[in-house]
């Protein structure tokens, strides 16, 4: 038996390298700053600060070498992120109130993906490449985008700006795989598919998502506050029941060929209006919060430390891109589609900006990864962790500071 002691055990060094990052991201900007930290892209520099410089470890987290892992753990940050995002806003009513929300969806959404699709075919990407990369980066992201978001349950905060950037964000992770599965057959380009992706992976699989998140919702909602009436779940139990409604609401849309990232978001949002005065929810909220915080900081202390092996497949041009998304096409889709709303134009100008991208394009285009050969694969990756890489500093290092002064404007205004 080999006795030796200090041998470096790879798994063990991956432990303490992740603990370092994690802690010193969140510990860092309190000697700057009196904010909460933003500290997702701290995570990711951190990752790659520490893990980076390691022989062989940016090739043993490659995406591009093992996309089930990064799908599968992805997935689990972002269905516990978009249900956490639903139980964020108190009220749906009055519906007047979804209207930017909508404008975002139905306008600067697609008019980002034709964007991102034509950028990439002019700098020499394939157009199957091209319209997944504009899928596969089209939604904003649920976890790395609090600062922006309403307040916990049952604080209030919701004003149009939190509440427009925080539904965008439950709601169009669901919406962009249309346009995953869209760049996926045209890779395949095997028969003809154009009836098939509109009426089953556009239509069919929108409205099941919505269908079992609002019965997924309204049954755990009398399981949890009304059934049996004199000693209900919700005065006694943790999040983990409700944890456990997700993933079987979940696993139930999947099986029915819906989209379960839908299916999350609707349930978190149908249940919180049930018993909606509830001390419950804010405990439900605390639990979720924590637990995709706890999955997100390793999955980016990852990217990190993968970065650098994907790093040499990116081109100016694909840098280029990925700043061209951050910093003009997603402002400029978002303003144009906010002419005409009752906000004003820093409140436009703000919702149009902070498009945080993250945790779900790395879920997509692992998802594509393990599907299809991609032609375009290397490059891909290393556009879709840039831009993550990019949008976490720029916007989490501005997003609290800037939303809070335009709601505070806003307030202002109002009182005057």
């Amino acid at each position: 038996m080999d006795t030796a002691f200090f041998d470096l055990a790879p798994y063990h060094v991956l432990l303490a390298g992740c603990g370092i990052v994690i802690v010193a991201a969140y510990w860092l900007p309190r000697l700057f700053s009196g904010r909460e930290p933003a500290a997702s892209g701290l995570l990711i520099l951190g990752g790659m600060a520490v893990f980076g410089v390691m022989p062989g470890v940016p090739d043993a987290f490659s995406p591009i070498e093992r996309p089930v892992f990064w799908e599968m753990a992805a997935e689990m940050a972002v269905i516990i992120a978009l249900f956490g995002t639903g139980i964020r806003i108190d009220a749906i009513r009055p519906l007047a109130k979804w209207g930017n929300t909508t404008r975002m969806l139905a306008v600067a959404m697609p008019l980002c993906i034709l964007a991102v699709t034509l950028g990439g075919w002019l700098i020499g990407m394939t157009l199957a490449g091209a319209v997944l990369l504009a899928a596969v980066l089209a939604p904003t992201d649920p976890v790395l985008a609090a600062d922006v978001q309403v307040g916990p349950p049952l604080e209030g905060g919701e004003h149009p700006v939190r509440f427009a950037l925080t539904a965008e964000a439950g709601l169009n992770d669901g919406l962009a795989f249309p346009f995953v599965y869209l760049g996926i057959f045209m890779v395949a380009a095997s028969g003809s598919w154009g009836m098939e992706w509109f009426g089953l992976y556009l239509v069919y699989k929108i409205a099941i998502g919505v269908l079992i998140g609002v019965a997924a919702g309204f049954v755990l909602g009398r399981v949890l506050f009304r059934f049996p009436r004199d000693n209900v779940l919700a005065d006694t139990s943790s999040g983990l029941i409700a944890l456990a409604g997700v993933l079987l609401t979940y696993g139930l849309c999947e099986i029915a060929e819906g989209y379960g990232f839908i299916a999350a978001f609707v349930m978190g949002l149908t249940l919180r209006q049930i018993e909606s005065e509830h001390e419950y929810h804010a405990r439900l909220h605390g639990f979720s919060q924590a637990l995709e915080h706890a999955i997100t900081a390793v999955l980016l202390v990852l990217l990190g430390g993968a970065l650098p092996g994907l790093l040499p497949y990116l081109e100016w041009s694909h840098a280029a891109l990925a700043l061209a998304l951050i910093f003009l096409i997603r402002p400029a889709s978002g303003m144009l589609a906010l002419l005409g709303s009752s906000m004003t134009i820093r409140e436009r100008a703000v919702v149009s900006f902070y498009g945080v991208r993250g945790v779900g394009s790395i879920y997509y285009l692992a998802y594509a990864g393990g599907k299809l050969d991609l032609a375009d694969e290397g490059p891909l990756w290393a556009t879709v962790g840039f831009t993550i890489l990019v949008s976490t500093i720029v916007h989490g290092f501005t997003a609290g500071a800037n939303v809070d002064w335009v709601t505070r404007k806003s307030g202002e205004a109002a009182e005057g």
